[in-house]
């Protein structure tokens, strides 16, 4: 296979492409020919992969079809949301480029995204319980705390990584794309801060923070003295997950991976009025001004 567009890579393997973008966390579509009547440039089964830049690999035949399927493509990394598309290669002078072949086609465009990445940032009893089910429910996790006595591999056994360093020497070193997950359960207020404000201005899909309404509020109001914007901290889920009266460790993490799952599963859907956020009341939110 060739590879087209801003990729001129000769004898790329398009399977083997996706692999590679999975394992650096990023989305690309791919597109074919699941069913042909008739003549066409091409042939069912052909297949057509977009990277996020827009690059190619392969070809379903070319002309004005494929450019149709790229930008559907397109469409398909952002919203993750397959498309079944139609052709006809009749007389149709919107297909005159080497295409009238008289024959139809259906081209099949799904997402491909990269296994979903949890950052847990504190290495307590919630965080263990956390790593299991977020494990459990196809994350790749990785812990972090500045305690070695905590973030290890003998609490941690699950997780893909686990680093015992200060938050500030991680932050530069993590890849956060909008396929990541940022939860905080460091062992205090300042901490929690700490992480907060770099985790705002990160593209994660999802941010979440421990702690009650009145610590949560505090927070804020002390992130927002520093010049953090209230848009940014508009991203937070905190108190973190669903409201289903959770309290042990493991109950809690049950709670904030359900939450997680909705963000990853059905970022329309009404997801948010199970959330115990401060931010999903208009009335809570007032008390963060």
């Amino acid at each position: 296979m060739v590879a087209r567009g801003a990729d001129k890579i000769v004898g790329m393997d398009l399977f083997d492409e996706i692999v590679r973008l999975r394992r650096v966390g990023q989305k690309c579509a791919l597109a074919t020919i699941v069913q042909v009547n008739g003549s066409i440039p091409s042939y069912e089964s052909a297949k057509l992969l977009v990277r996020e830049d827009g690059s190619m690999i392969g070809t379903i035949g070319g002309g004005c079809v494929e450019a149709e399927v790229w930008n559907a493509a397109r469409e398909v990394i952002g919203t993750e949301k397959p498309r079944h598309m139609k052709f006809s290669l009749g007389q149709d002078a919107a297909y005159d480029n080497g295409l009238i072949c008289g024959g139809q086609l259906e081209v099949f465009v799904e997402a491909i995204v990269p296994q979903p990445k949890a950052f847990i940032f504190g290495a307590g009893h919630i965080s263990k319980s956390l790593c299991k089910v977020a494990t459990l429910a196809g994350f790749s996790v990785t812990v972090i705390d500045n305690r070695e006595q905590y973030a290890n591999r003998e609490r941690f056994p699950e997780a893909e990584d686990v680093f015992a360093e200060e938050y500030e020497d991680l932050f530069g070193k993590l890849s956060i794309r909008d396929t990541s997950y940022v939860i905080i359960v460091t062992r205090g207020h300042r901490d929690d801060m700490r992480v907060l404000r770099w985790a705002v201005d990160t593209q994660a899909r999802y941010i979440s923070m421990i702690g009650s309404r009145r610590k949560v509020i505090g927070v804020m109001k002390e992130l927002e003295k520093e010049g953090v914007a209230a848009t940014d901290l508009d991203r937070l889920f905190a108190p973190m997950g669903f409201e289903i009266g959770a309290i042990t460790p493991e109950e809690i993490a049950v709670s904030v991976v359900a939450e997680m799952i909705a963000a990853r599963r059905n970022p329309e859907a009404n997801w948010r009025q199970h959330s115990k956020s401060i931010f999903q009341a208009d009335a809570d939110k007032a008390l963060v001004k």
